[in-house]
């Protein structure tokens, strides 16, 4: 892409450099409307990596006149650097110069050039002295066809001859300060090039070697072999890889020094490669590639972990202890890992069932953002966090290795492979085995609508810019014509190559790491059909379903049990017809529950009717409901910015909107069929999802637990989710729900056991007449008292964000919210006035000095005070609801319920 002048480049030269736009990645190719403006820096003995930047000469956005290229023929580009590189780039002496770096790009910066694999484009910066450097062969180690001509190009400074040598034999001797020359490959062998400038002020020598090699031995693989490494004993392994349209490929790693010889040349068995290693050490990690046709280096598409040049030196040693070295100098791209006899993990629960679709509440959390140390082993250590709230499945976001080490997951690279920057294999291991000793299933989020640049599947057909028409598992263009639906390069879900790999996929994460099922992000993409430039593939799709349902069929021959989520979000004929074969689909009401809690009720903005699976026709209750995801605002951020209010309520108060999300739960978790929560929503989390950038790290804040009206939130939506869990009338397919306007209301019914739940999302006082199946006493769950109803058609007048459960029958943990704590039923607490709107007096009924203590309804300890007979107790600051006060002296304890406006 880049040619220098002079072709040596020392820190003390002037250059004149010449960029070739139709090379590399040819973002700018053709381009002629505008200015072309070089991103540049320099990498010092200071830098960390080739990303380490340093002495950039302006940020990306700025056009500075030394950094325009001059256009000097088609596709033709000129920069001059001068006086000199340590003036140019005013790098200080104390730093060595050791490369240049570039980013072409539009002066709007819209488009850019890169170099091959949309890699940075360097240029290496030489001692003062004499220099010499091969520019042809580019790689250390190359493999050449038999009795072809191999181009060299040699290029020396300060040097008064080059001498060129075929291992020991002089080729020819330059007294220029290049080299040109082309070498008749022998038949066969491995052989050392070796250039010697010698000048008055010392030599300087390079090398490289070849391989020259031959035609693959065709030989029938061994019987039940499949894709990637194949133990065979502990000093034993074959790999096998699946190759189409390719001539050779060579096994390099850490047992042949990355330098392969002809006994590393793969078998040919049709598009099958294998070769068998023998004399491996057992305890040993192994590093390899596979070489293909001397033009590409990938890591085994099929293996369990990589090595990453650029990323793993990121990586702390507390989260991943004894990793690997990467083979630095050796090779590049990614580096495959294997060992002879990797550890068995002994799991310790072997016979978990998932929850029922009815019962399942499932928490979405991303590792990275969930825990301060960002790690799966500390996800690990806070499953009673999760398990107090209730929740029975846990989806994780992406945890199979991605491209980079911050990300949401959702450009995969590696598809049997654990992120490292989360922790080892066994910590994933432990975490699902812990998981479901606590009875939770584990959720994978699975992305196998796209991947990116970095995974040997696309790498290995690749023209350039997009996946080349002869890759077995791509598209070669994106179906999604919609720019805003495409993410890397789509997989052709019609291929039986990339259904192979599908189940494949699937199956292994099951079997390997007892994974109960997954949740497939943008199933829409599953699809050949071409949509238009504004289409989100939405309506109905014969072709899709059936892709999808063939999918879904092969996970239930090996895992009949397996949890199938899809983030689908099309037309309803569509989303009706997977429900009906039993796949649960993503239901977002974010905007409707938002609306909601807000407090914009008119004109039903807030109607949550598309959460009842009747509505849409379904007979399966298989809509996984949610007010946040991953993917969306966080609803206390809105509450907090766009709130409506009316008189003295304004639901942008901090508290008020914190209750009104109480009652958004309470909903929620009443409608039958599965529920979602996405992490730290059960604590009013109320961080943009913009901060830091949309998918950029979000802050912690688990202190919210200690704060008693986010706390709340918790326990109220603990409740809801046991209720969910033990009381079977929540699943009933025997109900009805008004959920159109300010006041919502969900009506199950069972054989003695219907339950109303309502909610008042209106910004004032509302009364309703509400249809109960009988009359009798009827139990209001969270106050923890009882109604005695004489008319089926009953009145309710619940405040603005109230909400209420009333039952026919006590329900579970009912007893616990009337007394949340065993009192002396003898003694009597006294505090008045009751109900209050603030201020309260308690009264000691023990003729000594003690403690009161105020616990929530649900019989969470809010605070402890000392008393003497009698004192105020202020609870002006308090959410309105239910709380009890617990006095506790020498001479007993007494117990009473406050009632807070």
């Amino acid at each position: 892409m880049v040619v220098t002048n002079p072709s040596m480049v020392t820190e003390g030269s002037a250059i004149s450099l010449t960029f070739y736009a139709n090379e590399g990645t040819m973002g700018l190719l053709n381009f002629i409307t505008g200015d072309i403006y070089a991103h540049t820096g320099v990498i010092t003995n200071q830098s960390t990596s080739d990303s380490d930047w340093r002495y950039t000469i302006a940020d990306w956005a700025e056009n500075l006149p030394k950094a325009k290229l001059i256009r000097s023929g088609t596709n033709t580009y000129q920069l001059m650097i001068s006086p000199d590189i340590r003036t140019f780039y005013n790098v200080p002496e104390t730093e060595t110069i050791e490369k240049l770096a570039f980013v072409f790009r539009s002066a709007d910066g819209a488009k850019e050039g890169k170099d091959v694999g949309g890699k940075d484009i360097m240029i290496s910066v030489y001692a003062s002295g004499v220099n010499v450097s091969f520019s042809k062969p580019v790689a250390n180690y190359s493999v050449v066809a038999p009795q072809s001509t191999l181009a060299i190009n040699i290029n020396a400074s300060n040097n008064d001859k080059i001498d060129l040598y075929l291992n020991q034999d002089l080729l020819i001797t330059s007294s220029a300060t290049t080299l040109n020359y082309n070498l008749e490959v022998p038949a066969a062998g491995k052989f050392m090039l070796r250039a010697v400038a010698t000048g008055g002020s010392g030599q300087s020598a390079d090398t490289c070697w070849m391989l020259v090699h031959e035609a693959p031995l065709s030989a029938p693989r061994p019987a039940g072999l499949r894709r990637g490494i194949n133990r065979v004993d502990d000093q034993s392994v074959t790999a096998l890889i699946y190759a189409p349209d390719k001539e050779f490929v060579y096994l390099s790693g850490d047992f042949n020094d990355w330098m392969p010889g002809l006994e590393h040349q793969m078998k040919k068995d049709g598009d099958y490669f294998w070769l068998t290693l023998t004399n491996l050490a057992p305890d040993h990690e192994y590093g390899y590639q596979y070489w293909i046709d001397n033009q590409l280096k990938i890591a085994d598409p099929y293996t369990n972990m990589i090595l990453d040049p650029n990323n793993d030196k990121y990586i702390s040693s507390a989260v991943y202890p004894n990793l690997k070295a990467y083979p630095t100098g050796k090779t590049e791209e990614y580096v495959s890992v294997f060992k002879t006899n990797p550890a068995q993990y002994q799991w310790m629960v072997t016979n978990f069932t998932p929850p029922a679709a009815d019962t399942m509440v499932v928490y979405e959390l991303l590792i990275r953002d969930f825990t301060f140390k960002r790690d799966i082993k500390t996800v690990t250590d806070t499953l009673a966090y999760l398990k107090r709230l209730g929740v029975n499945a846990i989806e994780l976001m992406p945890f199979n290795e991605f491209e980079g080490n911050d990300s949401w997951g959702y450009n995969p690279a590696l598809y049997f492979a654990t992120d490292k920057t989360y922790g080892t294999i066994e910590d994933y291991k432990q975490f699902v085995d812990a998981c479901h000793e606590n009875g939770m299933a584990v959720i994978q989020d699975m992305v196998l609508n796209h991947s990116f640049g970095q995974s040997p599947f696309v790498r290995m057909y690749f023209d350039g810019s997009k996946p080349a028409a002869n890759n077995p598992w791509y598209n070669v263009n994106h179906n999604m014509q919609n720019t805003d639906a495409q993410w890397g390069y789509d997989f052709n879900h019609e291929s039986a190559e990339t259904q192979a790999l599908v189940d494949s996929i699937c199956q292994f994460w099951m079997d390997e790491f007892n994974i109960d099922g997954f949740r497939f992000d943008f199933t829409k993409g599953f699809t050949n059909t071409v949509y238009g430039p504004s289409d989100w593939a939405s309506a109905y799709d014969a072709s899709r379903i059936a892709i999808l349902k063939r999918m879904v069929n092969q996970i239930r021959v090996h895992h009949p049990q397996a949890i199938v989520i899809f983030e689908h979000l099309s037309d309803n004929s569509e989303e009706k017809e997977l429900a009906e074969h039993g796949i649960l689909l993503w239901g977002n009401h974010n905007h409707n529950f938002n609306e909601a809690t807000m407090g914009f009720t008119d004109d039903n903005k807030s109607d949550v009717s598309w959460a009842n699976y009747k509505s849409r026709g379904w007979t399966q209750p298989h809509i996984v409901n949610y007010m946040e995801s991953h993917d969306e605002e966080r609803l206390m951020a809105k509450n907090l910015l766009y709130g409506s209010s009316l008189s003295n309520y304004n639901t942008k108060d901090v508290n008020t909107s914190l209750q009104r999300l109480e009652a958004a739960g309470v909903v929620l978790f009443s409608i039958p069929g599965p529920s979602m929560i996405w992490q730290f929503g059960e604590l009013g989390y109320d961080v943009s999802i913009d901060k830091n950038g949309r998918t950029g790290q979000k802050p912690l804040h688990w202190e919210y637990q200690q704060v008693a009206e986010r706390a709340e939130v918790y326990n109220t939506w603990s409740a809801m989710i046991n209720l969910k869990k033990k009381e079977s009338v929540f699943a009933s397919s025997d109900f009805t729900m008004d959920v159109k306007g300010a006041v919502k209301q969900i009506y199950l019914s069972a054989t003695a056991s219907d339950v109303l739940v309502i909610a008042n999302f209106a910004l004032k006082s509302q009364t309703v007449s509400v249809q109960l199946g009988s009359t009798g006493w009827w139990y209001n769950y969270f106050a923890g008292d009882s109604i005695n109803v004489t008319n089926k058609n009953h009145s309710i007048t619940l405040g603005a964000g109230e909400y209420r459960i009333l039952s026919q029958k006590h329900l579970w943990g009912f007893d616990k919210m009337v007394v949340p704590v065993e009192p002396i039923r003898d003694n009597n607490a006294f505090a008045f006035p009751n109900p209050t709107a603030g201020p309260l007096t308690v009264y000691n009924p023990f003729d000594e000095a003690g403690a009161v203590t105020l616990y929530s309804f649900v019989g969470r300890k809010i605070g402890q005070l000392t008393i003497d007979e009698s004192m105020p107790l202020d609870l002006t600051g308090f959410s309105a609801g239910v709380y009890f006060i617990k006095i506790d002296t020498n001479k007993g304890s007494a117990i009473q319920k406050i009632v807070k406006h």
